[in-house]
């Protein structure tokens, strides 16, 4: 016999009242409510953040594209970008995949 004469004679298990339910679905709850402040919430900003200046992009900007490809944007219209990638190379990038915006007037890299 596996189960004891007095557990199979049971009624039955309680539901748990409002405030016994409560204690054990806070811990989940504060989780989900952590996990949206720390992880979601900044992810939505940062993005926010690179469309604008996806959007915002203009001449002289340099650009880094989701391929890798470094630049400094010669034109900018619609939906594409003409990127200059060497000295007379040009190529032209969609908006889309732009990684990363940096103004003209940024700052310059300890090292150059």
């Amino acid at each position: 016999m596996f189960a004891s004469p007095a557990f199979a004679q049971s009624t039955g298990a309680v539901a748990p009242s409002g405030l016994e339910f409560l204690v054990q679905t806070a811990p989940l709850i504060l989780l989900v409510v952590a996990f949206y402040f720390l992880m979601i919430r900044p992810q939505q900003r940062r993005m926010k953040q690179l469309q604008e200046a996806i959007n915002a992009v203009k001449k002289g900007d340099e650009v880094t594209t989701a391929g890798g490809i470094v630049g400094k944007v010669v034109k900018a219209d619609g939906a594409l970008v003409e990127v200059e990638i060497a000295p007379n190379v040009r190529v032209k990038v969609v908006k889309a995949t732009i990684a990363s915006v940096a103004s003209q007037g940024g700052a310059r890299p300890a090292n150059d």
